[in-house]
């Protein structure tokens, strides 16, 4: 089986490549699912995240209030690099665990890991697919979906290798510049040269 990791910045269309993914019947895991479990309510991993920042940071309904974390981590290196030592060990464990579920003629499959470069684990994998796009692009896509000044925008991608550095490593890119469609289409012009090649 190849183990492709998909990667690339902050709103770079990762998401709608592995939406497509699954819908061509590649088995595909998202580390942003896994994260989240892996803070949920009860978990040693919220209890790790308590412990460092405080109760502050967990509604009133028992889950991990992201807004309030990601406006400490995003403004503090350090304090973001204590959440991903918390976070990342139980995310590549599962991933690992996913990848061993697979039947053993499953020609490849696909795990979304945003920070796959920035965690030191690209030589985890098999191959690098990387979405991307211009970082002017990310910056106006983060501030229509999130909601958050340009100022915000840019210090979240500021928190990332630039995409570039990442497209300069990938054995595969898919610019997401274009529309959904188009965007589709290069997913299944992918699909077809990792057949002929599996």
């Amino acid at each position: 089986m190849v183990r492709i990791a998909l990667t690339g910045g902050i709103a770079t269309g990762k998401s709608a490549i592995l939406r497509r993914l699954h819908a061509r019947g590649v088995p595909v895991v998202d580390a942003d699912v896994l994260a989240r479990e892996a803070v949920a309510p009860g978990t040693p991993g919220l209890a790790a995240v308590v412990e460092r920042f405080g109760a502050s940071i967990v509604g009133r309904d028992g889950e991990l209030d992201r807004r309030a974390l990601g406006a400490i981590v995003f403004a503090d290196a350090s304090a973001r690099a204590d959440l991903e030592a918390i976070v990342h060990p139980a995310v590549y464990r599962a991933i690992t665990g996913w990848f061993a579920t697979l039947p053993p003629n499953t020609p490849f499959a696909v795990a979304d890991i945003p920070l796959l470069f920035e965690t030191g684990h690209a030589g985890d994998f098999d191959r690098i697919l990387v979405a991307a796009c211009s970082p002017d692009e990310q910056v106006r896509r983060v501030m229509a979906r999130d909601g958050v000044s340009r100022a915000d925008a840019e210090a979240r991608l500021a928190a990332q290798w630039p995409i570039g550095q990442k497209v300069a490593l990938a054995d595969h890119v898919i610019w997401t510049t274009g529309t959904y469609e188009e965007t589709d289409q290069r997913v299944d012009e992918l699909l077809q040269a990792l057949r002929v090649n599996a």
